[in-house]
């Protein structure tokens, strides 16, 4: 074990070695851990989230919102929840093949859903929850998907046609679906940890990236990056997780409560992923510093034309049935671009 995971085990043990009962008195604490910014989709809806469960518990619960890997990073966090030293965080869909749940890395794959209306078949309907129930033997309870939206790639040099990311350092988050996207692109696969990716870019580690605009917005990498390209390729979103050992530990009543504020806070999150990313695109094009494009039809076919194949390269990591039926649900025909 290492020092850190010692640390953090003996913070667990801190944490369960005190009754449920003699936190009666004082506001019984969340910890909920994320990445990004305060202002970001995900942000803000952790933010309602803790706002929420104080009114529905009359103050029992106090959750405390730790934004901007200000307590955990990226590579850490989901050791720290399965530790026990901080209850809930949000991860990207990405991260959960680090865990061996290899599923969720459907989400990952480029241009499987047109649509937020087609992708919240998924995440909001049967193929969702069970995704939840293969957390469960880490040790983890799925609460909810959260949207933050659809990615774009940008970079330095215009990114018109699939041919313009040869050869580019792009970063990633850690899925190999991710690594063979970049690959069919001819590009250069960089896992990286999103906290690091601005001094990156400003140092020329990594050429460009692939991120929402509201991502791309509040980290401000519109600063060093010039150009960006509305491919909407792919879907950047998280699951709201809780360590499985505190959340059966809670009272019913209690954890009722934190139940129906996380529908609120989904809900609220959910509403506003899209307007956030509308208002942050045009803050973009507001500060004059990077340049703007959208693809026309035959340019975004012929990244669709670069990307659908690595559907069917991923198909036997991920699980053909689970493929073929998000295709179901969605009604996406792969044949068809």
């Amino acid at each position: 074990m290492t020092s850190r995971s010692l640390l953090l085990a003996l913070l667990a043990g801190m944490l369960f070695s005190t009754p449920l009962t003699a936190l009666a008195k004082d506001p019984m604490l969340i910890k909920f851990s994320h990445v990004v910014a305060p202002d970001t989709p995900k942000g803000l809806g952790a933010e309602f989230f803790a706002k929420r469960v104080s009114e529905r518990t009359n103050g029992q619960v106090k959750v405390e919102v730790y934004p901007n890997s200000t307590l955990y990073k990226d590579k850490e966090e989901l050791e720290a929840l399965q530790l026990g030293a901080v209850q809930m965080l949000a991860p990207s869909l990405a991260k959960f093949g680090l865990l061996g749940v290899r599923e969720f890395e459907i989400y990952d794959l480029p241009y499987i859903f047109d649509s937020y209306a087609d992708l919240h078949k998924v995440t909001q309907g049967p193929i969702g929850k069970s995704l939840f129930r293969k957390l469960e033997p880490k040790g983890i309870v799925g609460l909810a998907y959260w949207d933050n939206g659809f990615k774009s790639f940008s970079a330095n040099t215009p990114i018109l046609m699939p041919a313009d990311l040869k050869g580019k350092k792009m970063r990633i988050q850690p899925s190999k679906v991710l690594e063979a996207q970049m690959r069919a692109l001819d590009a250069i696969p960089r896992v990286m940890a999103f906290s690091e990716v601005y001094q990156a870019l400003k140092m020329g580690i990594v050429d460009g990236t692939e991120n929402p605009i509201s991502n791309l917005y509040t980290q401000k990498m519109f600063e060093v990056q010039s150009h960006l390209t509305m491919t909407e390729h792919g879907y950047l979103g998280y699951v709201v997780i809780v360590d499985q050992k505190f959340w059966e530990a809670l009272p019913t009543d209690l954890r009722g409560q934190l139940e129906l504020a996380m529908q609120e806070a989904t809900d609220y999150t959910n509403q506003i992923a899209k307007q956030q990313n509308d208002q942050d695109l045009e803050s973009l094009r507001l500060s004059g510093k990077i340049a703007i494009h959208v693809p026309t039809v035959e340019q975004r076919r012929a990244f669709k034309k670069a990307l659908i194949p690595v559907h069917q390269e991923m198909a036997s990591r991920i699980g053909e049935d689970l493929l073929q039926s998000v295709y179901r649900e969605t009604g996406f025909d792969p044949t068809k671009l």
